[in-house]
């Protein structure tokens, strides 16, 4: 009996849950600090102490402005959400953002691209997202689209670089299922959509924008792989010279040559 449970679906779990640190080691450090940062701001902190912080590390237009590189990179310490309040929208939002787009696919880009590139994306996601939202308000404000206090809006958190990485996660599921996932992707954020004038809340942009850049790269990486599929083997053609790193200086075989009649003339 616990032989046949071992391949089943809970021990295929067990042994993925088993591997983790192995095999995305990173991603795993970055979780354990996300959570230690939210239980600091939570409950380390006072509500007045802990607002501070989060307003000074927010991504909004002001904080851009004066500390752009702290803002935008100290933003992604913490996640806003929720880990206790099983029941609220906020803890859906934090199962999307940190349980998928982090613990699933930052972990997944770790095992297939390595750490520094699937960094490269998270962050690549986050900081591009960010800049260009910021585009968005500020052309919002010069319309009156947006009120005045977005410039000094909360706005920090994973949310966006998670969002990146749920849609280039589509190359990790199967053909069938990438269609209603590249749909889930970017359905979710509206489901806290919120109108003033013409635009949507810039985070529901935010979050869009993240998805679109994603899946831009989705599409670059499914260019390079049909140029690869179409372009000649790599090599010299049958027949050419070639010196190996001795100097020596070998002929390269033919497909008669390794025929069978080829080699019993040799004989």
């Amino acid at each position: 009996m616990n032989h046949q449970s071992s391949r089943g679906p809970l021990g295929g779990i067990f042994r993925t849950v088993r591997a983790y640190p192995r095999r995305a080691p990173l991603t795993l450090a970055y979780v354990c600090l996300l959570l230690v940062s939210h239980a600091w701001v939570s409950y380390g902190l006072s509500a007045g102490r802990a607002a501070t912080v989060l307003g000074y590390l927010s991504t909004n237009l002001d904080n851009l402005r004066d500390h752009p590189v702290v803002a935008l990179f100290g933003s992604v310490l913490f996640f806003e959400g929720t880990l206790t309040d099983v029941t609220s929208l906020e803890f859906i939002g934090t199962l999307i953002t940190l349980g998928l787009g982090v613990c699933c696919f930052l972990a997944w880009a770790e095992r297939r691209w390595g750490k520094p590139r699937a960094v490269a994306v998270f962050l690549g996601g986050h900081v591009a997202a960010t800049l260009l939202t910021a585009v968005v308000i500020t052309v919002a404000l010069r319309h009156g689209w947006y009120p005045a206090t977005v410039r000094q809006e909360l706005d920090y958190g994973i949310s966006y670089g998670a969002q990146t990485l749920l849609a280039v996660g589509t190359l990790a599921l199967p053909r069938r299922g990438r269609l209603p996932w590249a749909v889930f992707v970017l359905a979710w954020p509206l489901g806290g959509l919120e109108w003033t004038g013409p635009l949507p809340d810039f985070t529901t942009i935010g979050h869009l924008i993240a998805a679109t850049l994603g899946f831009a790269l989705v599409t670059v990486l499914a260019f390079r792989r049909l140029q690869a599929g179409a372009a000649p083997a790599d090599g010299p053609p049958p027949g050419v010279s070639t010196s190996n790193a001795d100097g020596e200086t070998r002929l390269t075989r033919t497909a008669a040559q390794d025929s069978p009649t080829a080699r019993s003339k040799r004989a």
